[in-house]
């Protein structure tokens, strides 16, 4: 198949995936949000998820804090739409959660994951991400999601 032929197959097939669930989502380069740094300094993102065609969670550490933050992230802001952050670490009783009307991001959400396995997730509107026993201690990406 040509180049052209290919590139409206896929449009075509991103159209017909839009409206329905999927259980990778991917956001296409031209429009992935990008990280705000609302979790502050010393906060480098080690992992993220697309949420549809939406926008996209990150997960950020701060090696120095042994902290772990989460915050989704619109690929453009507009009217306020339903949007959650998520962040549990395993094998604790922690967990947090924003979740609200927003215009362009949810979260901040903060942990104590140094050492630990961590879940976390976002979502925008009626699209949402979740990873599950990601990071484990290490800064390499690993991801176990489902998104709905």
């Amino acid at each position: 198949m040509n180049l052209s032929r290919r590139m409206a197959a896929t449009a075509v097939l991103a159209t017909a995936i839009a409206g329905t669930v999927a259980l990778t989502p991917q956001a296409s380069a031209a429009t992935k949000a990008a990280y705000n740094g609302v979790c502050g300094s010393g906060y480098k993102v080690v992992n993220s998820a697309p949420i549809g065609s939406k926008g996209t969670v990150f997960l950020t550490y701060n090696s120095a804090k042994g902290r772990n933050c989460v915050v989704t992230v619109r690929n453009t802001t507009g009217k306020a739409v339903p949007m959650f952050a998520y962040l549990y670490v395993q094998g604790s009783d922690e967990s947090a959660e924003d979740g609200g009307a927003y215009t362009s991001y949810a979260g901040p959400v903060y942990g104590n994951g140094r050492g630990k396995c961590v879940d976390w997730a976002g979502g925008i509107d009626n699209q949402s991400t979740w990873t599950y026993g990601s990071n484990c201690g290490s800064l390499k990406a690993h991801r176990v999601t489902k998104g709905w």
